[in-house]
């Protein structure tokens, strides 16, 4: 029965966001059962693209990449894939409309850390964002909002502003990893060998606007998807806090977390924020 299957493959999809991230996995779990599935089938997508290119050393990525490609544009116009990950995501993108120049732009910042090392001018930065997390953000506001086109367009600049600093925040904790593990670097004109906190304090305030921005949306979410989005909000800005307070070289030598418990003692406050009312 291809009921049981398509089962199976959101089991999959909400295996691999509980597997690679506990503070994505514990937002999305605040959010209303009528679209948590849907966001685990965006999640799961979206982290196996970025796997290949990021994890799967002694393979030929490209290959690897290339196949992954054809396989989503196979799920995409037939609405089966055997891949459970697709067979999942098509559903999503079919159920929610979500527009084919979005899965396409994210395709395309995947691609470019295949042989892109270095992003010299902001506009090149920007692009890279756009693809990489913008989209994203622009995809689970689709799910988000249900269809209704007039509130997706009145909150897709503050959910592009919300993608861009999640990621930008997931740069300055993983300079080591990037920079050591993959030799990529991500900010512009900015000299990663010897981070200053000049350079630190400059990227940290364009993180600030983005965050500033993307909580404006926050506010006007739909009931269902309001607080689970409020409290990666919450996760991330906690994150950037510590950044903050962390020496430079100190983040480009180390990486910097929020362990479980802290975690968990967030979404508790966040709670009894949102019940009294206070996320406004």
């Amino acid at each position: 029965m291809k009921a049981l299957f398509d089962n199976v493959s959101q089991i999959c999809s909400r295996k691999v966001t509980n597997t690679y991230s506990t503070s994505f996995s514990l937002a999305t779990k605040m959010l209303a059962p009528s679209i948590r599935q849907h966001i685990y089938n965006i999640y799961g997508f979206v982290r196996f693209a970025d796997e290949i290119v990021d994890s799967f050393h002694g393979y030929d990525k490209e290959v690897l990449f290339d196949r992954f490609e054809q396989d989503l544009d196979n799920a995409l116009s037939e609405r089966i894939s055997l891949n459970p990950i697709l067979n999942s995501f098509q559903h999503t993108v079919h159920e929610y409309n979500i527009e084919r120049h979005l899965i396409d732009a994210f395709m395309n910042s995947m691609r470019l850390d295949l042989t892109k090392k270095e992003y010299t001018s902001q506009q090149e930065f920007e692009d890279y964002i756009y693809g990489s997390a913008d989209v994203v953000g622009l995809m689970c506001l689709r799910v988000f909002v249900k269809g209704d086109t007039e509130k997706y367009e009145a909150l897709k600049e503050s959910a592009k502003h919300l993608g861009s600093a999640f990621q930008k925040v997931n740069f300055l904790r993983d300079l080591k990893a990037d920079h050591d593990g993959l030799d990529r670097t991500y900010f512009p004109n900015t000299n990663l060998d010897a981070l200053d906190e000049v350079s630190k304090a400059e990227i940290i305030a364009e993180i600030e606007n983005d965050f500033k921005e993307g909580y404006k949306g926050i506010l006007h979410l739909p009931a269902e998807a309001k607080f689970g989005v409020y409290m990666a909000y919450r996760y991330y800005r906690r994150l950037l806090k510590k950044l903050h307070r962390t020496p430079a070289m100190e983040i480009k030598n180390s990486r910097i977390r929020v362990p479980n418990y802290e975690k968990f003692g967030l979404l508790t406050r966040c709670y009894v924020k949102y019940q009294l009312k206070l996320v406004r």
